[in-house]
């Protein structure tokens, strides 16, 4: 592992190191922190410098500040990392790697959790990966985030769609059941459910309903097909509408009728063109949830679910939980962070062989000041 650290760390790093070998070590200790309020997720960059540690020889001193799962303010350090500095110097680029987009993923996560308290959350995020690495970093953080979250007394995430990183979640596999391209395929939205249900008898149903744009039509022709998974609540309806039409039956004036019906505090205030879009436009919106709710209902099958997918960031999960709409499950990869540079985490040296010392501007990171505002502070 050290061997490849050279090649994928910042250049003036490697240089740093060998000027440092070359006139004398120093015992250092580096503040991490990130610019805007996080959830701190800091598994990933501490196992990795633990490994890189033991293979060096070089013992680190790694101080958590902030447990996993735990709110961190903007500019509050999360962790402190003392040692060599040679042995240090070139390892910045990589655990700030692991380090500030999982705490910001976590964040969000979270966010979307407590928003949402009684509805539970699938993890979908690795198809908007880039590679493995991220794959592992974005479910650990959703994990921690959810966690977080349920502690307050929400669902949280109950699995993730993929088997390498449904470990995070308690789980041996991920779960999913078919894509629109199993329904192409088929033709048809009750022949893939066949299809499924013959290849997978006993695992839940999902099926999606939007593939022709016939959303109630043919979700009540799923149910009528199989009766008894409906009645057992074994049978779920996954709505992911194209946000350029409206879901079956709907339009402006009728998603504005279903919402007075369920939820006419809702669309009473002033909104924002995002949050009118959640509620009463195209897509999977409030008025789409409810539609199909009260289609199901009348038709005799109360206890199918509804799984909504397609957009559910922060900001449309608070709008869902003001429309009260009646989802059980929300599949998301949302909790990815939206504006990367967000996520940049940053690390200073704050001491050198014991004296305190920062670029001026960064002093809130010395140790005194970090303490005191935090009240806390956990080795590990």
């Amino acid at each position: 592992m050290s061997d490849d650290i050279p090649a994928w760390t910042d250049t003036y790093f490697n240089r740093t190191r060998r000027i440092v070998e070359r006139f004398g070590d120093s015992r250092v200790t580096y503040a991490v922190f990130l610019r805007r309020p996080v959830i701190s997720a800091p598994r990933l960059a501490v196992d990795w410098l633990r490994a890189v540690s033991e293979e060096r020889g070089a013992p680190f001193n790694i101080e958590v500040l902030h447990e996993e799962g735990q709110w961190v303010g903007a500019g509050d350090p999360l962790l402190y990392i003392s040692g060599s500095f040679a042995a240090l110097a070139d390892l910045e680029t990589l655990y700030l790697q692991k380090l500030g987009p999982a705490c910001v993923a976590a964040h969000n996560a979270y966010q979307m959790c407590v928003e949402l308290p009684n509805v539970a959350f699938l993890a979908m995020d690795a198809r908007h990966c880039a590679g493995p690495a991220m794959q592992e970093m974005m479910a650990y953080a959703a994990a921690v985030g959810s966690r977080a979250a349920q502690k307050e007394g929400a669902k949280g995430f109950i699995g993730n769609a993929n088997d390498a990183t449904a470990h995070w979640f308690g789980a041996s596999a991920g779960r999913g059941t078919m894509p629109h391209a199993l329904i192409g395929y088929a033709n048809s939205t009750v022949r893939a459910a066949e299809m499924f249900f013959e290849v997978f008898p006993n695992e839940p149903l999902t099926v999606l309903v939007d593939y022709f744009g016939r959303e109630i039509t043919d979700a009540l022709e799923v149910c009528r097909r199989f009766p008894d998974l409906a009645a057992a609540g074994r049978l779920s309806v996954r709505l992911d509408t194209h946000g350029g039409r409206y879901l079956e039956g709907l339009d402006p004036a009728e998603s504005y009728t279903v919402l007075e019906r369920h939820a006419p505090g809702a669309i009473r205030r002033y909104r924002s063109d995002a949050e009118l879009r959640y509620l009463v436009g195209t897509g999977v919106s409030a008025a789409a949830i409810w539609r199909m709710r009260d289609a199901l209902d009348q038709a005799g099958f109360p206890k199918v679910r509804i799984v909504a997918s397609s957009g559910f960031g922060v900001q449309k999960c608070r709008v869902m939980a003001e429309a009260r709409a009646p989802i059980d499950v929300v599949g998301t990869g949302s909790f990815l962070p939206e504006i990367w540079s967000e996520t940049y985490a940053t690390s200073d040296i704050v001491e050198y062989d014991g004296e305190p010392r920062v670029k001026i501007g960064r002093e809130f990171l010395l140790r005194g000041h970090a303490r005191r505002k935090n009240g806390n502070g956990h080795g590990h």
